[in-house]
């Protein structure tokens, strides 16, 4: 690196943070979550707006290269946080209602979102039909775990029956998803042997024994100290990268292996440090490197030349990612016996993407599977679905609702009903 593009990428760079951490804060005070800011920089920074003009003179082409390293860097760590985030008991005690919530949702969007694959290919052509077909599937298939979270927490639902159901659903659907995914990947990666990608499970078994094994006791010893160290930060950050080449060498993308690494961390006796490791390791990944991956996500979109075919390409899209997550989730509540205010509930909760389905959409992206058109068209259904997410929930299921709801157990229910915000002749 020379040392004009040393300047450049810093200047660059603190040009993303100050951008993504303005229209982040007009996010929040608009009652949207922060990532439909931090999106919406990287698409103002980039050939959207003014040609590129903007992208050319900040980001010259000689340092983007750097700003790519750094982006998938900050995915890395972001999975490795879901990983951590994520509560193994959820799946354990999530009872039949949450299962097959969760299983309608992936599966009636999936089907959906492939048969729309079929009219896009003719547009869209990739090398690998197949895999443009499933990738399409899974594409409308996601819902954004931390970002469904984070919404549940700032409407205060997280501990109602609600919330619990709802993060249930997200995260049966996160490990289904995520699954579906690595298939997807196998079967497209460009010189990738699907065979290699068998390697997976004895390395799953690796990760789940002897890795985790060793974990419980180190972090054991570092607890003694009654705060994190720079020893645990070491631990993390090293194992979240040999983890995710680890799984980049099987032919899978690297994001599997950082988020395995999050998911084995000891959950026992270990949520001291865990919350600190979290939030310091968070609070840098937001402001620094997950700025620079919405950045180069944003390079990628160019809605400047959308024409009418395109619009309309959206509006099928949209529809497709809108209806087949609705329709699933809802459906897969009623049959479950749950009224209709809160089977809505879940199902708009359900339609929540933000930045898992970038992550999503950026692999296709890299994989060749999407071209610029459609990832552009994609990356929009991905904030207008988590846009509408807050206003929707607010119209079906206020506030003052789940003050009033029930306080059992919703998913320790013996029938599996949840009752709150419906009358009582619409729950058996």
């Amino acid at each position: 690196m020379t040392s004009n593009q040393a300047a450049a990428l810093l200047t660059g760079l603190a040009v993303v943070i100050v951008v993504a951490g303005l229209l982040g804060h007009v996010a929040r005070r608009l009652g949207q979550p922060p990532v439909i800011g931090e999106i919406l920089a990287g698409i103002v920074l980039g050939p959207s707006l003014f040609g590129g003009a903007v992208s050319d003179v900040l980001l010259p082409a000689g340092i983007r290269p750097f700003l790519g390293a750094l982006a998938n860097v900050g995915v890395a760590v972001f999975m490795f946080l879901v990983g951590l985030e994520f509560d193994r008991t959820l799946i354990r005690g999530a009872g039949r209602i949450a299962a097959s919530v969760s299983l309608a949702s992936i599966l009636l969007p999936c089907g959906l979102g492939m048969a729309l694959a079929l009219y896009l290919f003719e547009s869209h052509p990739s090398g690998n039909r197949l895999g443009f077909i499933l990738f399409m599937g899974v594409a409308m298939s996601i819902t954004a775990f931390p970002v469904l979270a984070r919404i549940l927490t700032d409407r205060d639902l997280q501990r109602t029956p609600l919330g619990a159901l709802a993060l249930c659903c997200a995260a049966i659907g996160d490990v289904l998803a995520w699954s579906l995914l690595a298939v997807v990947i196998a079967i497209v990666a460009p010189g990738g042997n699907p065979w290699r990608t068998l390697l997976f499970l004895p390395y799953l078994l690796f990760m789940l024994y002897p890795v985790r094994w060793l974990l419980e006791r180190l972090l054991k010893r570092l607890s003694a100290t009654g705060q994190p160290t720079a020893a645990l930060f070491s631990l993390a950050f090293a194992g979240l990268l040999l983890s995710g080449a680890a799984t980049e060498r099987m032919g899978l993308h690297f994001i599997f292996g950082a988020f395995l690494f999050g998911v084995v961390i000891p959950r026992s006796g270990t949520e001291r440090l865990r919350a600190d490791l979290h939030d310091r390791i968070n609070s840098v990944n937001n402001v620094l490197l997950l700025p620079v991956f919405f950045l180069v996500a944003g390079l990628q979109v160019d809605l400047s030349h959308v024409g009418r075919s395109d619009l309309v390409q959206l509006a099928s899209i949209l529809a497709v990612a809108v209806t087949g997550k609705f329709l699933g989730a809802y459906a897969g509540a009623r049959l479950n016996g749950l009224g209709h205010r809160i089977s809505s509930a879940v199902a708009i909760l359900m339609n929540t993407r933000g930045l898992t389905e970038l992550v999503v959409l950026s692999v296709g992206r890299q994989l060749g599977i999407l071209d610029a058109r459609l990832y552009s068209l994609m990356v929009v259904m991905a904030l207008l679905t988590t846009a509408m997410t807050g206003p929707l929930l607010e119209a079906v299921y206020p506030r003052r609702l789940a003050e009033q709801a029930s306080a059992h157990d919703v998913l320790g229910n013996r029938k599996e009903r949840v009752t709150a915000g419906d009358p009582p002749s619409r729950t058996n």
